[in-house]
């Protein structure tokens, strides 16, 4: 095994989270002009939520109560009578959450929540485009963005372009990229390489592994060489704690890259789960995070509704509650133009806003592992105002 660590299903990176008011972080002029049925203030919004139940598997049910769990409390947070929400279960099937989703705008649904993978949100999309619905889905996979869905995920393109720009104006900015040869590793490349243009950085070289102990193994010995030659002051790594990240950290400190010779970055979360804090090769290193006091008084105030700690990615639904209820209690459509607007909203993350291509950006903080310790070295932006830092 790669790691000390349990694999999960991932159609969905590693998410973070917060809480915050649920409002906008700034009006812009109503338009009706983009597809999305209208809504009238004071009138509640009629919210499909579709969520993996039903799959006879056993986390993508404690994955669906909590988003529900987290859309209802949005819900009481934002008071009454602005919206209303139907919960749908997909199985975790494309077919079924196309199905449901149907279903769904055939009952009234003005708008998809959800639901929770890529090839779900997809199918989704299609299959109520006709219809202009528009699809807020929990996933981090821009490939399925576009069109009439959106995807609340925390990205890797976000991730990348936050942590190119501070390792730019650090002293970090000579980018070697390390990624596992798989889809995953794939296009964590590709955003290290589109952040970093985007941020001032420079990417001077880029190594692959075998997805493998014998590929980590085989290849670390190059990699550390071609770092040094390249004059590179970074190493970005694509590897996440439930796969190479414990080993390929570590391999590479062993082969000469220490602390005080490059510093390390990962496009994943690092403290997640917090055993990884631990791990010998991730100490100095930096990742990127929503502002954590948000997601603690998210965490407090979900405990104490719910009586246990809410799942890592329950944010999600709340996020797009407050997205939504946002604009109904101003009484504006669901509307592609409305749900882009430049100002965005806050949620469980801090300030996140949805693009024109169906990604996001998310206010990140960026953090430092030291002395199996995480700290906050440069906070998260309180709004898309002037010098928000992407």
């Amino acid at each position: 095994m790669l790691s000390i660590f349990t694999r999960a299903r991932k159609s969905l990176g590693h998410a973070a989270i917060a809480l915050s008011a649920l409002a906008l972080a700034a009006c812009e002029p109503v338009t009706t002009a983009n597809q999305g049925p209208a809504a009238s203030r004071g009138q509640a919004v009629q919210v499909a939520l579709l969520v993996p139940a039903g799959s006879g598997r056993s986390n993508d049910d404690d994955l669906a109560r909590g988003l529900e769990n987290a859309a209802r409390l949005a819900i009481r947070d934002l008071g009454a009578n602005t919206i209303d929400l139907k919960v749908y279960r997909t199985s975790g099937q494309a077919s079924v959450a196309a199905q449901q989703a149907r279903l769904a705008v055939q009952e009234g649904a003005q708008v998809i929540l959800g639901p929770v993978f890529a090839a779900e949100a997809n199918a989704v999309g299609n299959a109520v485009a006709p219809q202009g619905i528009n699809v807020l889905a929990f996933s981090n996979n821009t490939s399925v963005a576009g069109g009439n869905v959106y995807v609340l995920g925390q990205t890797f393109e976000n991730t990348a372009r936050r942590l190119a720009g501070y390792a730019a104006g650090n002293n970090a900015g000579r980018v070697m990229t390390v990624y596992d040869r798989t889809a995953a590793g794939e296009a964590g490349r590709t955003a290290i390489a589109s952040g970093a243009r985007q941020a001032g950085a420079t990417v001077v070289g880029e190594e692959g592994y075998d997805f493998s102990q014998n590929g980590i193994r085989n290849a670390v010995p190059g990699i550390a060489t071609r770092t040094q030659e390249a004059g590179a002051n970074s190493v970005f790594l694509t590897a996440d704690s439930a796969g190479a990240l414990p080993m390929i950290s570590q391999s590479l400190r062993d082969a000469g890259l220490g602390q005080d010779m490059v510093q390390f970055m990962g496009l994943t979360r690092w403290d997640i789960p917090t055993q990884t804090i631990s791990l010998p090769g991730v100490q100095g290193g930096w990742f990127a995070q929503p502002d954590p006091g948000p997601w603690q008084q998210y965490t407090a105030r979900y405990s104490q509704t719910y009586g246990g700690a809410p799942h890592p990615i329950s944010g999600l639904a709340y996020d797009g509650i407050a997205a939504i209820g946002a604009l109904a209690k101003s009484g504006r459509p669901i509307t592609q133009a409305n749900l882009t607007q430049a100002s965005g909203f806050t949620g469980t993350g801090g300030a996140f806003r949805l693009l024109t291509n169906g990604t996001n950006e998310r206010a990140l903080a960026i953090a430092q592992i030291s002395n199996n310790q995480v700290r906050v070295i440069d906070p998260a932006p309180r709004s898309f105002s002037r010098g928000f830092g992407f």
